[in-house]
C-alpha cells in the first residue's frame, strides 16, 4: 500500500471536542471521523485496527470452542415484553416501527434473540454445552456520549452466549471465557484488571468487568492493597464501621439558619462530618422512603436498588420531601419521620450524632440511634471509600478509575424461564437452559489501547493490533536507487507475510517521520542517501530505543526478528 493512495487525513491541532488521549489521537492520526453525536465512520487506519482486535477475539472464541453466526440488529418488540425489559431498559434503547405499525428496536445487547433461537433449536441436553457468539455493532442512546468511542451511541462489540444443562456447566463455561479474556487483552497489548461488579439491566447471579486503568475512566474502582480483592465501587462491600461507646447526651434543637450541606451544618456545630446523619428521601417505584448514611458516605444507590428489589429509584422532588417530612429540603432527619425509614450498618454505631430536625433552619444534636428513632431494616447501603478496609482480608483499599472493555455474567435461567427456552434432560424433563453472557467492546478496547499506549509523538501501537507493522519512508521516492530499495524491501517483507505500507509523498523527511509518530507504526525504515552510501537502511522502532543502521540484504531478517520478539511478548504467559 502507498501512503499517498490511502485515505489517513492525519491533523495537526488537537480537535476541541477531543477530552482525552484516545480521542484526540484517534482524530489526529486520521483513523475515524465524526458522524454524529456519539457516532463516528471508522477510516481505512481505523479499520485495520479494529480488523487486527476482532481476529485475535475470533482466534480465541474459537479456541474455547465457540461458534461465530450473526444475529440482526433489528429486533422484534415482542421478545422483549416476554422477558420484561422492553419498558425497564430505559431511554437509552432506540426504538422504531415499520410500515405495519410494528414495534422493533435497535439491538442495544442480544439476550432475548439469541435466548429465542436457543428456544426454536436446543431440544436435548445432548446439545449442549454451546457457545455462540458474534461480533456486531450495538445501539444505547446514552444521555451524554463522551470520550469518542469510550461512551459512544454505536458501537462494535463482541458477544458470546453459552448454553448449558446445570451450574457445574455454567460454571465452566465461565472460567472458559474469563481465561479467554485475560488472553485477548494480553495480546492486543492492554493491560486489565477482572473486578467484581454489578449486572446491571443485564442481570443475574454473578460477573466481572474487565477494567483498563486509566484516569479518563468513567468506573470508579476499588483494590486491596494487600490480596487479589477488586471490586467496582457499585458493589464493592463495605466493612461496618465501628466507635467508641459514648454517654448519651440529652436531645436538643439547634438553630441552623440557611445551612443545608454536610458541610455547612458540621463547620457551624464545630463537629466533623462524621457525626452528621443524612436522611435522603428516594421514590421506589413512586412509594417514599427514607436512606440514612453517615455524613462522611454516600447512598450507593446499585446497593439500595438491589436492596428494594424496585425498578425505578430516583430521589424526591422537593414537594415529596416536603410532604413526608414536614419540613424543606435540607433539613430532614429521622427523628419523628413518618416514612419507612432503612439505615446503613455504620448509622446503627454512631452515638450523640446531628441530623435534621424537619423544620425550616433546625438540625437537632445528640441523637442517638434505638433511643430517638428505631428502624428494624439495616443494611450495607454506601459507597465504599479509601479509608475503608479490604472485606476479605481487612487490609487497606486504594481508589483508581477504569475503563470497562469487557464483562462476563453467569446469567443463570433468567431469561431462559421468561422466554420458555427448556430443553429434556437424561430422564426426559423439561428443564429451563442455563446461560450466560460474555461481551467485549472493540471498538472501545481500541481506544483503551490507546490510552496506556501513547507518548507525546501520538499513538505506540503493539505489534499486534498496529494498522500496518512497518512503514518504509524513502526520503525522495522519485530518486531512482531509493525507489529501487524501497520497493525490492516491501516486496520482500510482503512476501514475508508482513503488513506494511511505503510512504511515497512528496513531502519532506520531517511531515513523514512526525505521521509515522503520530499513527504509532511500531517500525520505520528509512531510505536515504547518507545510510545508502555505506549499503544500509536505518531501522527505528516506535517504541523503546531500538534505532539502527542495517545491511540492505539483512533488513527483512532484522524486520522479521523484531516483529516475532515483539509479538512473543505479547502471548500470555
Amino acid at each position: 500500500m502507498l501512503m499517498s493512495r490511502l485515505l489517513a487525513p492525519t491533523l495537526r491541532e488537537v480537535p476541541a471536542e477531543a477530552e482525552i488521549p484516545s480521542h484526540q489521537l484517534m482524530l489526529r492520526a486520521g483513523l475515524m471521523r465524526k458522524s454524529a453525536s456519539g457516532i463516528y465512520t471508522y477510516l481505512p487506519l481505523g479499520f485495520e485496527v479494529l480488523q487486527n482486535i476482532m481476529q485475535i477475539i475470533r482466534e480465541e472464541m474459537n479456541a474455547a470452542g465457540g461458534q461465530e453466526l450473526l444475529l440482526p440488529i433489528i429486533q422484534p418488540a415482542e421478545l422483549w415484553h416476554e422477558s420484561g425489559r422492553w419498558d425497564d431498559y430505559g431511554a437509552e434503547m432506540f426504538k422504531l416501527k415499520d410500515r405495519n405499525d410494528r414495534q422493533f428496536c435497535l439491538g442495544p445487547t442480544h439476550e432475548e434473540i439469541i435466548t429465542a433461537l436457543a428456544r426454536a433449536e436446543i431440544r436435548s441436553y445432548r446439545q449442549m454445552p454451546l457457545l455462540l457468539y458474534q461480533i456486531q455493532n450495538k445501539y444505547r442512546d446514552e444521555i451524554r456520549p463522551r470520550f469518542g468511542v469510550i461512551r459512544g451511541r454505536e458501537f462494535i462489540m463482541k458477544d458470546l452466549y453459552s448454553f448449558d444443562q446445570d451450574e457445574a456447566g455454567l460454571n465452566e463455561s465461565y472460567q472458559k471465557m474469563y481465561d479467554a479474556y485475560k488472553r485477548i487483552f494480553t495480546r492486543c497489548g492492554v493491560v486489565t484488571r477482572p473486578v467484581d461488579a454489578d449486572p446491571g439491566a443485564i442481570g443475574g447471579s454473578g460477573t466481572h468487568e474487565f477494567m483498563v486503568i486509566a484516569d479518563c475512566g468513567e468506573a470508579e474502582l476499588v483494590f486491596c492493597q494487600e490480596c487479589e480483592y477488586a471490586a467496582n465501587v457499585e458493589i464493592a462491600p463495605c466493612v461496618p464501621c465501628t466507635t467508641l461507646p459514648e454517654d448519651p447526651l440529652p436531645l436538643e434543637e439547634a438553630a441552623t439558619p440557611g445551612l443545608h450541606t454536610v458541610d455547612q451544618v458540621a463547620g457551624f456545630l464545630d463537629v466533623v462530618p462524621a457525626r452528621l446523619i443524612k436522611t435522603l428521601i428516594y421514590l421506589a417505584d413512586g412509594q417514599p422512603i427514607a436512606v440514612l448514611v453517615r455524613g462522611d458516605h454516600e447512598v450507593n444507590e446499585i446497593k439500595l436498588k438491589r436492596y428494594l428489589g424496585c425498578t425505578v429509584l430516583e430521589l424526591a422532588d422537593d414537594g415529596t420531601i416536603e410532604r413526608v417530612s414536614k419540613g424543606p429540603k435540607g433539613f430532614s432527619g429521622p427523628v419523628g419521620l413518618d416514612a419507612r425509614l432503612i439505615a446503613d450498618e455504620s448509622v446503627m454505631a454512631m452515638h450523640n450524632a446531628v441530623t435534621g430536625g424537619n423544620k425550616a433552619d433546625t438540625h437537632l444534636v445528640n441523637v442517638n440511634p434505638g433511643r430517638d428513632f428505631a428502624t428494624k431494616e439495616v443494611a450495607d447501603l454506601r459507597l465504599v471509600t479509601a479509608e475503608d478496609h479490604c472485606p476479605e482480608c481487612q487490609g487497606g483499599l486504594r481508589m483508581r478509575r477504569g475503563i470497562e472493555v469487557g464483562q462476563v455474567f453467569k446469567l443463570g435461567t433468567k431469561y431462559s424461564t421468561a422466554l420458555k427456552a427448556t430443553f429434556s434432560d437424561e430422564s426426559g424433563t423439561e428443564r429451563p437452559i442455563i446461560m450466560g453472557c460474555y461481551g467485549i467492546g472493540v471498538s472501545r478496547t481500541m481506544a483503551a489501547i490507546i490510552e496506556q499506549n501513547y507518548d507525546e509523538n501520538g499513538i505506540i501501537w503493539p505489534m499486534s493490533v498496529a494498522p500496518y507493522q512497518v512503514v518504509i519512508v524513502p526520503i525522495k521516492y522519485t530518486q531512482e536507487q531509493q525507489k529501487t530499495v524501497t520497493d525490492e524491501l516491501y516486496k520482500k517483507l510482503v512476501d514475508a507475510g508482513v503488513k506494511v505500507l511505503i510512504d511515497d509523498r512528496d513531502e519532506r523527511p520531517g511531515v513523514k517521520f512526525k505521521d509515522a509518530d503520530l499513527i504509532g507504526f511500531p517500525i520505520r525504515v528509512t531510505v536515504g542517501p547518507k545510510s545508502l552510501k555505506m549499503g544500509n537502511v536505518e531501522i527505528t522502532m516506535r517504541k523503546g530505543t531500538f534505532k539502527e543502521d542495517v545491511k540492505i540484504e539483512d533488513a527483512v531478517e532484522v524486520i522479521g526478528d523484531l516483529i516475532e520478539q515483539e509479538l512473543r511478548s505479547l502471548q500470555p504467559k
